[in-house]
């Protein structure tokens, strides 16, 4: 079972009743076990097991939009934007990974994909950060040859995606990881799991693994480099079919 983490979303509230009805949608989530608001910040806290963008999806059925502002303890958490590398995608992101180790050697990760073709499809991390060739230059999977050596499974295999006929998908599962195993390697997402990857097509996705915000590390409501508060962020990728 996946030990509980906690995670923050920014949530437009403006009243005790905005509070009781979000909080009233989380608890229909099995993986809930506490919901805390505050009212002045605008800010929800969860703890549980479940899947960070499932509780965004929750919040959501209220009529009320969010943003995960920080997930698990200070230097936990990764994130990984995937993008298409294919010369002729406008919207090159397609896909979002978090990270947020749970336990001594338990990480989780949270996965969605859209805009891409319907199918099965696999997620990997790889030897290196170098994105500069798309998926071309990443290298092997990362951990695949010492777990061969040691007949173990590769724990840089995270499995697999299915993307239904609406181009989207989400998975969610935990790994033997520790986060600053990750961090500076590269993800994969793709058809298939190794090989010649082609950076020309549109459904292969790729991305670097970053560290991400803690659960109360992240204070910011406007963004430094646009000046933009993060709802005016928010939309502008809403807009531009990121989110």
């Amino acid at each position: 079972m996946i030990p509980s983490f906690e995670t923050t979303f920014a949530v437009p509230l403006h009243c005790e009743d905005c509070i009781k009805d979000v909080s009233g949608s989380l608890y229909k989530l099995n993986g809930i076990k506490k919901v805390t608001a505050n009212l002045k910040d605008q800010l929800i806290s969860v703890e549980g097991n479940e899947a960070p963008s499932a509780i965004v999806e929750a919040i959501q059925t209220t009529g009320r939009d969010a943003i995960i502002r920080g997930s698990g303890k200070s230097e936990s958490a990764a994130v990984c934007i995937l993008e298409s590398h294919a010369a002729h995608v406008a919207n090159k992101v397609r896909g979002l990974a978090r990270m947020v180790q749970v336990g001594e050697n338990v990480t989780i990760v949270d996965l969605s994909v859209r805009g891409v073709s319907p199918g099965t499809y696999h997620a990997t991390v790889r030897e290196t950060g170098d994105i500069s060739e798309g998926p071309e230059s990443t290298g092997p999977i990362w951990d695949a040859i010492k777990a061969s050596k040691e007949g173990t499974p590769a724990r840089d295999v995270f499995g697999t995606v299915e993307v239904g006929k609406g181009g989207v998908g989400t998975v969610f599962l935990d790994k033997p990881l520790q986060i600053w195993e990750m961090i500076g390697r590269s993800m994969v997402v793709a058809r298939q799991q190794d090989g010649k990857f082609d950076k020309n097509d549109a459904d292969t996705l790729v991305g670097v693994i970053a560290r991400s915000a803690g659960v109360w590390d992240n204070d910011k409501t406007v963004c430094s480099c646009s000046g933009k508060t993060v709802w005016e962020e928010r939309k502008d990728m809403v807009d531009k079919g990121m989110l």
